[in-house]
């Protein structure tokens, strides 16, 4: 593509290179709908320029859009800025988000991921919700891998526990999700599965 491309079509190809080629169905543009705003819907809210953030996008300053709608729109959250305005601008980003993590290199992975919009995964992105998604899918994970043949009332209560407050902070996906993530999502095995497999104690 040249410099003359519309920033709208380089987004959406980077998009695509990013998730692979997947319809979206009636059921994902309604899930993806109630969840996230059209960009350019925003940026008029805001009174920003939408190709100029485009533009940061590609530049890989803020990062891409979640979802690209079937009729084309760029689906973002509707705090899509709130990182950049807490960092002190696009420019400033990148240093404030991956001072959130000890280890540079594990800092920079997750910039990557965020900047690839992916992060669909969190009602709120932030490092800290970030941060503590992977700590409660691992200690999940874990609990689960040594669980019992018939686990006691307290390991249960300490399971759903954790189950809750993930569920507190993943929204529910949509079958789309699932096609560009390979397969089941972090809510299907560390929410769903968790519960079905082990109801919670009752009385």
């Amino acid at each position: 593509m040249t410099d003359s491309t519309p920033a709208s079509v380089r987004i959406a190809e980077r998009f695509r290179e990013v998730n692979g080629d997947h319809p979206m169905t009636a059921a994902d543009d309604a899930y993806v709908s109630a969840q996230f705003v059209p960009l350019d819907t925003l940026c008029a809210r805001l009174g920003r320029d939408a190709d100029e953030v485009r533009g940061l996008m590609l530049a890989g300053l803020l990062p891409l859009p979640g979802y690209l709608r079937s009729d084309g729109a760029e689906m973002v959250p509707r705090d899509l800025f709130a990182l950049a305005d807490a960092a002190g601008g696009p420019g400033r980003l990148r240093a404030w988000f991956t001072g959130h993590w000890e280890d540079p290199v594990r800092g920079e992975e997750e910039w990557g991921a965020y900047l690839s919009g992916q992060y669909v995964c969190l009602h709120e992105v932030t490092p800290a919700n970030i941060r503590r998604k992977e700590r409660l899918s691992a200690e999940i994970t874990a609990r689960l891998a040594a669980a019992g043949a018939d686990p006691s009332p307290e390991w249960r209560d300490a399971l759903h526990a954790r189950v809750d407050a993930l569920d507190v902070l993943e929204p529910a996906f949509t079958a789309y999700d699932r096609l560009r993530f390979g397969g089941p999502v972090s809510r299907d095995t560390c929410v769903d599965a968790p519960r079905a497999l082990f109801p919670r104690t009752r009385g």
